[in-house]
């Protein structure tokens, strides 16, 4: 069922405690779709080999588990390798100015219901110049989505030190050494009371899909850092996360209710300290139920916080998957709400009215 403007009138989706779901109001395709479907005639121009090429081919291959039409959806990103994200996406899109995406998406989505709206962004376009519009977008809980590419570098303007450069990071902006402590783009999230948190890397395709599928599902603001490649200015910056000789010894995949264990043979184990913070030991040294179980839906975000800060400047022991998904009030209901209220405690209103009311005077 729908109402006067074409919008379900009934809960389409699964979303936690009954609640509508991130996309149950968002109009659904009339024929099923594709990966070609979301693909445009536009010549892809992105360095060769750039983790960026992986991410576009995952998400073109996700879009249409969304079951959405596709003039529903829309990209908008800032200023950036990875901003020319839209141009490649056959959805609709909008290509912004640096770091105000998160704040354009946002007017977007609270506007139109209707619509499924997705951020693209980068370390430096996220965290530099946007870094205030990002966390005001995660501690509202706009219902949008946010995809930051961390390659820990500027590869637009040519190899610069991003905000998530490690310390002592040689560039060509830090001839002998950053000075400047990272930021962790999951702790800062966490921080700013984000309801999804996530984290991923560009060439594994399945669990990227993954932890995409489970922040389209979520209704609010979802933030996923997605570790990326930059061949050209920063290359192999993720390498031990993927090098078959590393990868199971630092890579912690997170899965809700389980506990946290990793390593070749899930030797690699986290319990609490006497001080409750996080140590790493070695399973077959402790209890079985010593072990800290994952759980992403704790109210209190301090769980997902410490295991945000496990991993150290050498990626060892990097947690990857869901960090946290929580149902908070979504701001574009709650306008929704106080909109309606208004409109029958107080009818139409007159915008003009307001805006020449008893507050206005004339100058001169």
């Amino acid at each position: 069922m729908t109402d006067a403007h074409g919008l379900p009138t009934e809960v389409n989706g699964g979303a936690r405690g009954g609640r509508l779901g991130a996309l149950d109001l968002v109009p659904k395709a009339r024929d099923k779709q594709s990966a070609k479907d979301f693909k445009t005639d536009q010549e892809v121009r992105w360095c060769p080999g750039c983790g960026d090429y992986a991410i576009l081919a995952a998400v073109q291959s996700f879009m249409p588990e969304l079951g959405l039409a596709k003039e529903n959806i829309v990209f908008v990103s800032g200023i950036g390798c990875s901003s020319r994200f839209p141009y490649y996406m056959d959805t609709y899109g909008m290509h912004s100015i640096h770091g105000r995406a998160p704040a354009i998406a946002s007017g977007l989505a609270s506007s139109r219901p209707d619509l499924s709206v997705w951020v693209v962004t980068g370390d430096g376009d996220a965290l530099s110049i946007g870094g205030n519009h990002l966390i005001h977008a995660l501690r509202r809980n706009v219902n949008l989505k946010i995809l930051l590419f961390n390659n820990r570098i500027y590869g637009l303007t040519k190899g610069q030190y991003s905000p998530t450069s490690e310390l002592g990071k040689i560039t060509k902006s830090t001839p002998f050494g950053s000075l400047d402590a990272p930021f962790n783009p999951v702790s800062l999230a966490l921080g700013a009371e984000a309801t999804f948190v996530g984290r991923s890397i560009d060439s594994d395709r399945k669990h990227l899909t993954s932890v995409l599928r489970a922040a389209a599902e979520h209704r609010g603001t979802a933030l996923v850092e997605i570790y990326q490649n930059c061949n050209i200015f920063n290359d192999n910056a993720f390498e031990p996360l993927k090098d078959p000789q590393t990868r199971d010894d630092f890579t912690i995949r997170l899965e809700h209710g389980q506990p946290i264990i990793w390593g070749p043979n899930g030797e690699h184990g986290v319990v609490r300290s006497p001080d409750a913070s996080l140590k790493v030991v070695e399973v077959a040294d402790v209890d079985a139920a010593d072990l800290v179980v994952h759980d992403a839906h704790a109210d209190d975000p301090s769980h997902a916080f410490d295991l945000s800060r496990l991993a150290d400047q050498s990626l060892a022991r990097t947690p990857i998957g869901v960090f946290r998904s929580v149902d908070r009030p979504v701001y574009d209901d709650l306008m929704r709400e106080q909109l309606e209220k208004a409109r029958e405690t107080q009818g139409q209103g007159d915008l003009g009215a307001l805006l020449a009311g008893s507050d206005t005077w004339t100058v001169g």
